[in-house]
């Protein structure tokens, strides 16, 4: 079992950043990917980022350029830097973890809001 816990999520003006981190406990040993993914209001649920223990990184189109996922190991944390947030950018922003042997675990997710 691994849990994941986020925060940073808030209230901020179009053009603004935001730092979004996500604790993992548990068997933080089995980890082999992290992810954040967002869902908007009336919208499903979409992949922002990824980073594996390798720190190799893969960016979907709304994050590219704008926003960068890192992990600090000693730490069991990864973080999402979102810099130029647009309105189209608020969400509830969703941490996931993929497990050995193929087990995902989700956060309970923490809302950005962008105001134009």
């Amino acid at each position: 079992q691994v849990q994941l816990v986020e925060s940073g999520g808030g209230l901020v003006q179009s053009g603004g950043s935001l730092r979004l981190s996500c604790a993992a406990s548990g068997s933080t040993a089995n980890i082999m990917t992290m992810g954040w993914y967002r869902q908007a209001l009336g919208k499903e649920r979409e992949l922002v980022a990824t980073i594996t223990t390798a720190d190799n990184t893969d960016y979907k189109e709304p994050a590219k350029g704008r926003f960068t996922i890192s992990r600090d190991n000693s730490k069991n944390t990864v973080y999402l830097q979102m810099n130029s947030l647009k309105p189209d950018d608020t969400a509830l922003y969703y941490c996931h973890a993929r497990v050995f042997p193929g087990f995902e675990f989700w956060g309970q997710g923490t809302q950005v809001t962008v105001s134009s």
